[in-house]
């Protein structure tokens, strides 16, 4: 059983950004590029540890639905065909709470493989 559990999801398509409230206090507001380059799916993680796939040029994707998995997880839709994905609550709360460290890892990843994001190009 999960010890976060949300007590608010808020998507916002015109900022792109889903926020995340939960039971304990924290509040996350994280980007849906960001969610979908750190998807759960096999697609995104791989079946196990050395088979990730770096996503690219997801600067402007969106999340076009949700829909709730029990009473544990979400699992978006996201404007570029991915709907693989279910976000459990603990790792929308790992997510949230591990953004920065994430995201820096993401940008050094994409750095790595010669790749820039169009926003930062």
């Amino acid at each position: 059983m999960s010890k976060h559990t949300p007590t608010e999801i808020n998507l916002n398509q015109r900022t792109r950004c889903l926020t995340v409230s939960f039971d304990d206090g924290a509040k996350f507001e994280m980007s849906c590029e960001y969610l979908r380059v750190h998807s759960p799916s096999a697609e995104v993680q791989g079946h196990g540890p050395g088979q990730e796939t770096l996503q690219l040029d997801k600067e402007t994707v969106n999340i076009t639905s949700i829909e709730a998995v029990g009473n544990y997880a979400i699992k978006p839709e996201f404007d570029d065909g991915h709907n693989s994905g279910i976000f459990s609550w603990e790792t929308l709360y790992a997510l949230g709470i591990n953004q920065e460290e994430n995201w820096a890892n993401y940008l050094a990843k994409l750095e790595a493989a010669g790749h820039k994001r169009k926003l930062d190009a």
